[in-house]
């Protein structure tokens, strides 16, 4: 068999149409194939490269880490340094109430946790989502993503969910003293790029205090600087959640997931029972040592208004194709609307034999996505778009 075969016979597949590239390495906003060709990494491993591919700070920890130890302990027995370094660096970016972080493995198990913590601090069962929502894979979080095709085949589900219209006011007096939790992206991804309104922000944390309701922001995917905000509900006036979740690019490239709220609801967890939440990875030395490192970069590397910038400048030379119907950008998340699924898969696959990769929305068919590195600069963000129009272009019906 050819590699090619291999992967496809010997790894589990998710779609029957895998991009199928053979990726050598990478750095930067490039990854290279087998053959030594260049793509332009315009989806960033779906938000998780953030800073790029490689870059010289994340490579650097993860080398001085694995020369000291890889996994010695389930997670919460052992003091290690790099955990306690992440979330050190964590938490003194957050508000002061998201005091103590818990680490994972996954945006889906961080939301799974942290669903378990709000029920664990209510005494409550019920759990109220939104549709257009994607919170992962798994049961938990399956349950209450707003998808139905994909769950269908699953069910039995969670009971006890109930969907809610996003960025309707009036529907959230659904929220009462029987509701445990409230979980929301900040930013929906799947949904093609819906940023909650600050109306509405503000309307559903009043709801949630006055109820005593724990609300989750899940940031998986909007959180760790990709909507030109450290995180993404940074962008409303003192809308703060009880809990919140992160994953992708908290690692720097590495798999990790996290949940964080403050000390005292954490507590939760450590008794009636006991482990409460547990995970054997979950706080991997060598993992976290690369998430400490991305941290730092955020922090000291990466300028917001350069990132808004830059992602302006897109949105400029994309408008001015009249076969775009629509725009949604939040920093450097972006959903470009088009007339018809059929003409996004004809540009899409264009625009990888041109160099330059782009995305699908598992929800939004009529729309391609981009989520490039944030530290992409200006006169890439520029050769982007031009292999953008061609694609769109070269595929045009005549």
């Amino acid at each position: 068999m050819d590699r090619r075969e291999k992967f496809l016979s010997l790894q589990g597949q998710t779609t029957p149409f895998p991009y199928l590239l053979d990726i050598d390495y990478a750095k930067g906003i490039y990854l290279y194939d087998k053959q030594g060709k260049a793509f332009m990494d315009m989806i960033a491993g779906v938000a998780v490269n953030n800073i790029g591919h490689n870059h010289p700070k994340v490579v650097e920890a993860l080398k001085q880490q694995i020369d000291k130890h890889l996994h010695v302990m389930v997670y919460g027995e052992f003091i290690q340094d790099a955990p306690l370094l992440m979330a050190e660096r964590l938490t003194q970016i957050l508000p002061e109430q998201l005091d103590c972080v818990y680490t994972v493995n996954s945006g889906a198990e961080a939301n799974e946790a942290a669903l378990k913590l709000a029920k664990r601090i209510t005494g409550r069962s019920q759990i109220i989502a939104f549709k257009g929502a994607y919170h992962g894979g798994t049961h938990g979080a399956l349950s209450v993503s707003g998808n139905e095709t994909k769950k269908e085949k699953f069910r039995p589900l969670l009971p006890g969910i109930k969907f809610l219209s996003f960025n309707n006011i009036e529907e959230l007096d659904a929220i009462t003293e029987q509701t445990a939790a409230v979980i929301m992206e900040t930013v929906q991804g799947d949904a093609g790029v819906r940023k909650a309104n600050p109306e509405f922000m503000r309307a559903l944390r009043d709801k949630c205090t006055e109820t005593g309701t724990q609300l989750i922001f899940d940031e998986v995917q909007c959180g760790i600087g990709r909507t030109a905000h450290n995180f993404a509900f940074e962008m409303y006036e003192d809308v703060v959640p009880d809990i919140l979740t992160l994953g992708k690019a908290l690692g720097g490239g590495m798999p990790i997931g996290a949940f964080v709220s403050s000390q005292a609801k954490m507590k939760e967890l450590t008794h009636d029972p006991m482990l409460g939440h547990i995970t054997t990875f979950g706080g991997h030395p060598v993992v976290c040592a690369a998430a400490a490192a991305a941290l730092e970069v955020l922090t000291t590397e990466i300028d917001y208004k350069q990132v808004e910038a830059n992602g302006q400048i897109l949105v400029d030379m994309l408008s001015r194709d009249p076969e775009i119907k629509e725009i949604r950008r939040v920093g450097m998340m972006f959903a470009f609307d088009m007339e018809s699924f059929e003409r996004v898969e004809k540009v899409v696959n264009r625009c990888l034999e041109l160099g330059l990769i782009s995305f699908w929305f598992l929800s939004h068919p009529y729309s391609f996505r981009l989520s490039p590195p944030i530290n992409i600069t200006e006169e890439e963000m520029i050769k982007a778009g031009e292999i953008i129009l061609q694609a769109i272009a070269e595929t045009r019906e005549k």
